[in-house]
């Protein structure tokens, strides 16, 4: 087995605007570097979903616009659950996004909009008809 290489934050402070040290670093699971990485980095859409399938928590460090990337999302939510909080107000309110979220965590409902709540669907994950209904 490939050892996996170390990353210093000197090296992460250097290569803060470098999208192939980033992509590197997050092939070889050290996602933490993320929080060295420049503004136009986190705006990569290539970088953040590569980022949120290896560690969902990363969409934390997603742009705002990426944070509203309902593929990015996804992948975000399926990989973590409780990073929902960091969607878009749009997203919490997109049927998709709230039944992949309910579906990994019923706590997740207190991160969806009220209006999605509403939808049918929805509703039936958040609150299931019991055994003597």
């Amino acid at each position: 087995m490939e050892e996996q290489k170390e990353y210093t934050i000197e090296e992460a402070e250097e290569n803060f605007n470098n999208k192939d040290f980033m992509l590197q670093a997050i092939e070889n699971k050290a996602t933490w570097v993320l929080a060295y990485a420049s503004e136009e980095i986190l705006a990569d859409k290539e970088v953040i979903l590569k980022a949120v399938k290896v560690d969902g928590q990363t969409f934390y460090y997603a742009s705002q616009e990426l944070r509203d990337n309902k593929d990015i999302a996804l992948e975000a939510i399926n990989n973590k659950w409780l990073i929902i909080k960091y969607a878009s107000k749009r997203l919490r309110g997109d049927k998709d996004i709230a039944i992949t979220a309910l579906n990994k965590n019923i706590k997740s409902a207190m991160y969806l909009t009220d209006e999605i709540k509403k939808d049918a669907e929805v509703d039936l994950l958040i609150n299931p008809p019991t055994a003597t209904e």
